[in-house]
């Protein structure tokens, strides 16, 4: 996998990964604050979230250049 192909990966499992962390503990507030919307998160930390989500998706990156280099998976047309 050339470091091009590597920072694609990444930038992809990271999106789709954080879309999946964005829900975890997200709790609405018991008494919104006037002028809010009523479901937004009470605490959203985001920081920790971004954090999780760039571990993870190096994780997964790691996986996915390990897949393509062992021929398990093979991105490439079959020789003729």
């Amino acid at each position: 996998m050339t470091l091009y192909q590597g920072i694609i990966t990444f930038a992809v499992s990271w999106w789709l990964i954080l879309f999946m962390v964005l829900p975890w503990g997200a709790k609405p507030p018991a008494e919104p604050v006037p002028g809010t919307v009523p479901s937004a998160p009470e605490k959203p930390r985001l920081l920790l979230k971004f954090a999780v989500t760039t571990v993870l998706a190096a994780v997964a990156t790691f996986a996915v250049k390990l897949l393509v280099e062992s021929d398990l998976v093979s991105l490439r047309p079959p020789a003729p």
